[in-house]
């Protein structure tokens, strides 16, 4: 791992988070012998309108019984989904250990180790054969990667013909600088942000033919104006994003909100096939 990595690993670091999370659903009187995956909703999907948008990303093509390949899936929720709802053979892969360790007792606890397995790696230089997956998905993980050709270049290489590259993500979207922190980072230094539309160019220009493309901005906007007034109202929740923003989660989502609103950022998701 370079000293870079362990610098974007680091950020989303946090001691103890597999207990932290149990806790919590002991707090809210989950049975954890009897745990499903609307428990965990709250904290197992690192991206903007979690796993709703999860749902819609995932009704853009046919990805019934095909395997798949989550590059950056954190703590696995999409994954656990594909596998549950749609009968997916599934790897998740995510650079920090830790995030793969919980990942993987997560879905030991809600029965789905069956269907989905996690490997620590990095997404620059995927362990993974060429062809091997018939999709290979991410959500919000670009933005730490410098090395934008690599990273496309390396999803498009495992990628089999005729599959589908599918993405959810946060672009530039003006030449203005943001805030920090946000989610994804403390500082500009781990923090590597390019526009939609040089992402449509790169991969095509890989090989793929764009399917589908949604603006995620305005219900990503009223997504946080509600998460927001919730945390003001009622206070964090036991099981929630705060449990990996840590005591900063107001700061970092309330800049992100502003530069979405303020027309530097926007949210996109879609889909491409691999000709």
């Amino acid at each position: 791992m370079s000293d870079r990595e362990r610098s974007i690993s680091g950020h989303y670091d946090r001691n103890g988070l597999f207990d932290t999370i149990i806790k919590g659903l002991q707090a809210e009187g989950v049975n954890l012998k009897s745990v499903n995956r609307a428990d965990l909703a709250g904290i197992d999907e690192f991206h903007v309108r979690g796993a709703a948008v999860s749902e819609e990303l995932a009704s853009y093509v046919p990805l019934r019984g095909l395997k798949v390949l989550d590059v950056g899936c954190g703590l696995g929720g999409p994954c656990r989904m594909l596998a549950a709802e749609y009968d997916c053979e599934v790897v998740g892969l995510d650079l920090n250990v830790h995030f793969i360790e919980v990942a993987q007792k997560l879905t030991e606890l809600v029965h789905l180790q069956k269907q989905v397995t996690f490997v620590q790696g990095s997404a620059l230089d995927l362990p993974f054969s060429e062809e091997e997956f018939d999709v290979v998905w991410t959500q919000h993980v670009q933005m730490n990667i410098e090395s934008k050709e690599t990273f496309y270049s390396e999803i498009m290489r495992v990628l089999r013909s005729g599959g589908h590259f599918m993405y959810y993500d946060i672009f530039r979207k003006g030449d203005e600088t943001i805030s920090y922190p946000v989610p994804w980072a403390d500082s500009d230094t781990i923090s590597f942000l390019f526009r939609k539309d040089e992402m449509h160019q790169l991969v095509s220009g890989l090989g793929g033919e764009g399917v589908i493309a949604q603006n995620q901005t305005s219900a990503g906007i009223k997504f946080f104006e509600n998460m927001l007034v919730k945390i003001r109202q009622s206070g964090p929740p036991a099981v929630g994003l705060n449990l990996l923003m840590g005591e900063s989660t107001l700061l970092k989502l309330g800049n992100l909100l502003s530069a979405l609103k303020g027309g530097q950022l926007e949210l996109e998701s879609g889909a491409f096939i691999k000709s």
